[in-house]
């Protein structure tokens, strides 16, 4: 199958799904729409969740991997990178 045969089925369906709504009563075309809209809340809630998850892991992998730079000293439980550490003080002025 080509893409133009894959694309006309697909029109095709569409054209056929909302006919079949236009011929339904009004009661029922409102429930189905319902229905469609919760479905499409939960697709996109779900996707949604799965790509905060991804970016939540993303950073925590980045902080961890910032933390495992050893560019600086531990003062007891106080951790004081050199990029903290202030220029040495000019003494001629």
């Amino acid at each position: 199958m080509n893409a133009e045969r894959v694309l006309a089925a697909i029109v095709l369906v569409v054209c056929v799904a909302l006919f079949a709504r236009l011929l339904i009563g009004a009661r029922r075309r409102a429930r189905l729409d319902a229905v469609l809209r919760r479905t499409a809340r939960s697709v996109r809630d779900a996707v949604m969740s799965i790509r905060h998850r991804r970016e939540a892991a993303r950073v925590a992998d980045e902080a961890i991997a910032r933390a495992r730079k050893r560019d600086g000293e531990w003062d007891g439980n106080v951790y004081k990178p050199k990029s903290f550490r202030k220029p040495p003080r000019d003494k001629m002025h």
